[in-house]
């Protein structure tokens, strides 16, 4: 961190109780020292802090603070990551683990205060996490615009048969996937679906872009790992009966048409995550995933 913070963003995930006491005791600890904690409205409500502290919504959080704090598991985190991309600021947040797995909110509750101290005296480790922005062209116009920190899928409904994608990396037609549907992940989202439908695990300091057939039909449909650089443009081949979905990290999606075209780049801006100054990344992919484990 180079400049000043003067108000700290305070947010945690809904219905968790135990995570009230710690609210209240950090809004304290900040404002021992001079700094505005400003609380996410739900996130208020839980730590029973209304009229005691600066209150707003999650949409407003990130341009009101110059520093997130984020109680909870990584759907949490993912959710506020989103809010950051499309306020198009650059405020980076530390995620403290709330939740059950904590690949991004790998700060454990006994590192709290040691992490934000390093944040506010400029020694924190803080990663830059690729993100990835999504458009879907509809007769030649923009009909959906996310951004996304793990993934874009696309996918066919429950009862569906198997779809035909056509996968074009800038004007290169690369393959037609036949599958039940191909993942777009980040680096940052190798460790989620994609690793679930046997994609690779890649480093999330690594300027990449990974392409995984979901469950497909073809021996030669095999995950393919592309530079970061490339604009991925992904065209369902379907006929009437068809029903093909696309979801922007499994938290908003749309039902897509024939002759659509989900077009997929690197975002202008990355996440800014406060990494946990105990352990390195493949010390999280141990602990979380007995990954190299014998």
């Amino acid at each position: 961190m180079t400049a000043a913070i003067s108000r700290v963003g305070l947010v945690a995930k809904q219905r968790v109780e135990a995570a009230a006491g710690v609210l209240l005791e950090l809004a304290q600890w900040l404002e021992a020292r001079g700094i505005r904690p400003v609380f996410e409205s739900d996130t208020s409500d839980l730590a029973s802090a209304v009229g005691r502290w600066e209150t707003t919504s999650k949409e407003d959080l990130p341009k009101a603070c110059e520093l997130i704090v984020l109680l909870g598991g990584d759907g949490t985190l993912i959710g506020m990551a989103r809010r950051i991309a499309r306020a198009d600021v650059d405020v980076p947040i530390a995620g403290v683990n709330f939740g059950s797995l904590g690949f991004l909110t790998e700060i454990t509750l006994d590192e709290l205060y040691p992490s934000l101290e390093a944040v506010l005296d400029g020694t924190a480790p803080i990663e830059n996490r690729m993100m990835l922005h999504a458009r879907t062209l509809r007769d030649g116009s923009a009909f959906a615009d996310e951004i996304v920190l793990n993934d874009v899928v696309i996918t066919k409904a429950a009862l569906s048969r198997i779809i035909d994608l056509a996968v074009c990396i800038g004007d290169d037609e690369v393959m037609r996937v036949r599958a039940d549907g191909l993942i777009v992940a980040t680096p940052t989202g190798s460790t989620a679906y994609n690793l679930a439908a046997g994609g690779p695990i890649v480093q999330p300091v690594v300027d990449a872009v990974v392409l995984t057939p979901i469950a497909p039909h073809m021996l030669t449909n095999r995950p393919l790992v592309v530079t970061d650089t490339s604009a991925v443009s992904v065209a369902p081949d379907m006929n009437g009966n068809d029903e093909v979905f696309v979801t922007f990290d499994g938290q908003s999606g749309h039902a897509l048409r024939s002759g659509d075209v989900v077009r997929i780049e690197r975002a202008t801006r990355p996440l800014r995550l406060v990494r946990s100054a105990n352990r390195s990344y493949f010390d999280v992919l141990r602990q979380k995933l007995k990954w190299g484990a014998r």
